[in-house]
């Protein structure tokens, strides 16, 4: 039987301390010459060995691609849960190279000598079953709770969950009983065993027993690697015929050489295993041999109906992420929006953007299967994730270039954050406004607007952008700027997600020193005044000066306090001070912290990890004018109505309403200010806002609206505006593929997602 894995091959290494570095060695002497996998023994009990989770911590830190596991772990000396963590660890110091393998125990007089308890052969296995569940538990990070498992020999009472291994660490067991065969069959993701502990016939056997076990589990037996140890005697160039025949006929995927010689492990890697890579691969060529799947049978039954998996194009399916993969559980969701898409494309390459698209259209994302696109999935809106449909993610398209440093002129990817931007841009002196929050994706805010801490004085981030490199839907790439596509270049800028798919922007950065970053707290509690004298402060204030203001949820017997955070685009002490005076008078401060610090200090600001949103973000937004008494009052009777948790004011102003009305598609350069509020309950907010803010409003900003009822397109646009976007998205997008972002061709009675 062979089971159509690749060919891999490792080595088994004695874990002596005689000579402390010498295994260490080994290790490395193995990475080099080839070996896909280093193991080790686990034996404790053995005083001249090394202690084996620390000799492979060591490894792990001296060599950079071959793989580690032991061989196998003595599970009655290894308690599960802290097995668990000490292989999630590894795996994510050393990249995703550590493997499993487990074993029930032997040597039980020296196990009971470590204060271990000798187990039967049938206790064995379930002591092992118990094991396996425990680890994996801790490793599933994805389910909320603790672990609990009420083993007779492992438990787990409420244990908290991770870390999250670097890759799906496999766990592969040493087992030749048949009670640990089917254990085999039903847990196990390889079987370890070792040739010399076998009889001829031994292999089909055991290969039988784990493959009818893993059929009533209702798994595909391909989905359990065979590994094989083998002694030295295997670095031979006459075994090579033992090797292909126990590959063809026995399924063996991962033959492990038993050698701490390092003549036989360079030859065996220079002459058996390239011979013996070679011979199975042209007798799997004659025979029509399937490659083993790529996942699991539990896996498999987690895709989405809608979509066709083996239509998936080459230059994307190595990478792909679906329900079933180890990496969904981190991509599946959003900065605020909980997701479950069929199919995350992570295209490297513009030509696998269009390959991505091109998968798209065949699925039906014209009219019937979700389509988002996503930068880095921080987006307000939480479109860049959906429910049984298809995301293309655009991460890795993350370079940050310098193409003219005369003109301050870089070429960015649509998949970097501006976090990073701001790190590379800091070294040159340079900066870009990009927003509050280093975790946002370039490509999404870079086609919306860009309402950031430097925008009074420099402009939205859209105003620096000199063209940007736009995959359309029948996949063409283009580039459009103010001498070529230009009406694309304008649809992009305001309109981007109804267009195509940006993949990179050349925009010019300005020059940018030290700034001053103040973080203020105001007793709100005269609401109205404070916002009123707010809004006459900001824009009072010099174009250096963007202020941004924040009022979360009332707290009951407290003051409402108001939080602001003030950029000031100046080095000075005293410039900062005096720019920040007039603020400090706005209302009484039960608060302050005032630093000189880079831009970058500023908006390098995100923590990392995956995003881990939940349900549906309820957010409302408006742009507006002057606060006036008017909009003081209805901005804090909105406050007084509770409907919301987060509440924020962004000044606008200076220099983005230097920048013409209908130069992009954002046109609401009149506006003073970007006001936001989230809020837990749809109904409520909407209710309150609707009522209270909208009727002062010029308009909003899409990227932090999610109300889906009819009439936000319109508050999005001016008239002339859609008109005009409308007639561009007929040219470039005639099918409608990218209709999942506020689609400006449905009309008025449904103008949003569906």
């Amino acid at each position: 039987m062979d089971y159509g894995h690749d060919i891999e091959f490792g080595v088994f290494i004695t874990p002596t301390n005689q000579q402390p570095q010498q295994p260490v060695q080994l290790a490395q002497l193995a990475e080099s010459v080839g070996f896909d996998l280093a193991t080790f023994q686990d034996h404790p009990y053995q005083p001249a060995f090394h202690d084996t989770w620390t000799l492979m911590s060591w490894v792990a830190a001296q060599t950079s691609s071959i793989r580690l596991s032991p061989n196998v772990a003595n599970v009655p000396l290894r308690q599960p849960a802290v097995l668990a963590r000490s292989a999630a660890s590894l795996d994510l110091l050393s990249g995703g190279r550590v493997e499993l393998g487990l074993g029930a125990g032997g040597f039980w007089d020296a196990i009971e000598a470590m204060g271990g308890t000798k187990l039967t052969p049938g206790q064995g296995v379930d002591a092992l079953r118990e094991a396996i569940t425990i680890i994996r538990e801790l490793w599933n990070t994805s389910e909320r709770g603790g672990v609990r498992v009420d083993g007779q020999h492992h438990r787990a009472t409420g244990a908290k969950r991770g870390p999250r291994p670097a890759h799906p660490i496999p766990i592969h067991i040493g087992a030749y009983k048949p009670r640990m065969l089917r254990l085999t069959g039903q847990l196990g993701d390889g079987w370890l065993p070792s040739l010399g502990y076998m009889q001829p016939g031994d292999l089909a056997k055991g290969n039988a027993a784990i493959d009818e076990a893993a059929t009533r589990a209702g798994r595909d037996p391909r989905e359990i690697r065979r590994l094989l140890n083998v002694g030295a005697d295997m670095a031979d160039a006459a075994q090579v015929g033992q090797l292909v025949e126990m590959a063809l006929d026995d399924g063996i995927g991962t033959f492990i050489v038993a050698t701490d010689d390092p003549s036989a492990m360079q030859r065996f890697m220079a002459e058996v295993a390239p011979a013996v890579r070679e011979q199975v691969a042209a007798e799997r060529a004659a025979r029509g041999t399937e490659v083993a799947p790529r996942l699991g049978a539990a896996a498999i039954a987690l895709r989405a109906e809608a979509l066709d998996y083996a239509a998936i194009p080459a230059s994307l399916a190595a990478t792909a992420v679906e329900p079933g993969s180890w990496s969904y559980p981190e991509r599946q969701h959003t900065y605020l929006r909980g997701g479950a898409p069929g199919l995350i494309l992570r295209p490297t390459s513009p030509a696998q953007v269009a390959d991505a698209l091109d998968y798209a259209r065949s699925q039906g994302a014209a009219d019937r299967v979700p389509l988002s696109i996503r930068s880095a999935g921080h987006g307000i809106s939480g479109r860049s994730t959906n429910d049984g449909g298809i995301v293309i993610d655009l991460g890795e398209l993350d370079r940050i270039d310098i193409v003219d440093a005369e003109r301050r002129l870089v070429r960015i990817g649509a998949g970097a954050t501006w976090g990073a931007v701001a790190r590379v841009l800091d070294e040159h002196g340079w900066a870009i406004s990009s927003g509050d929050y280093g975790g946002v994706g370039v490509g999404g805010l870079a086609t919306a607007g860009g309402v950031g801490f430097l925008g009074r004085e420099h402009g939205l981030t859209i105003d620096h952008i000199e063209s940007i490199e736009v995959v359309l839907a029948d996949g063409d790439l283009v580039r459009a700027s103010r001498d070529e596509h230009e009406e694309l270049f304008w649809g992009m800028r305001g309109a981007g997600g109804n267009l195509g798919v940006a993949v990179a922007f050349e925009m010019i950065a300005q020059p940018i020193g030290e700034v001053g970053f103040a973080q203020l707290a105001f007793d709100a509690s005269e609401t109205v005044d404070f916002l009123e004298r707010w809004g006459a402060t900001t824009e009072a204030s010099a174009r250096a000066v963007t202020p941004f203001l924040l009022l979360g949820g009332d707290q009951p017997g407290r003051p409402r306090v108001a939080q602001a955070m003030i950029a000031v685009d100046a080095s000075e002490p005293e410039e900062i001070v005096d720019h920040l005076q007039p603020f400090a008078m706005v209302g009484p401060l039960v608060g302050q912290q005032v630093v000189r610090t880079r831009y970058a200090g500023v908006i390098d600001n995100a923590p990392g990890g995956a995003h881990q949103g939940r349900g549906e973000p309820t957010t409302r937004s408006a742009l507006i004018g002057s606060i006036t008494p008017e909009v003081a009052r209805a901005l804090a009777r909105f406050l007084d109505a509770g409907a919301h948790s987060f509440f924020q004011i962004r000044a606008m102003g200076g220099a983005i309403g230097d920048v013409a009305s209908d130069a992009t598609a954002f046109a609401h350069r009149d506006a003073q200010f970007s006001v936001i509020a989230f809020g837990g309950n749809r109904t409520r907010l909407d209710a309150a806002w609707d009522t209270l803010v909208a009727p002062h409003a010029s308009g909003l900003y899409l990227s932090f609206e999610t109300d889906q009822r009819p009439g936000r397109l319109e508050d999005a646009f001016p008239p002339a505006t859609l008109a005009r976007l409308r007639a561009l998205k007929a040219e470039v997008d005639p099918e409608n593929l990218f209709r999942d972002n506020f689609n400006v061709v449905v009309p008025a009675a449904a103008s949003v997602v569906e």
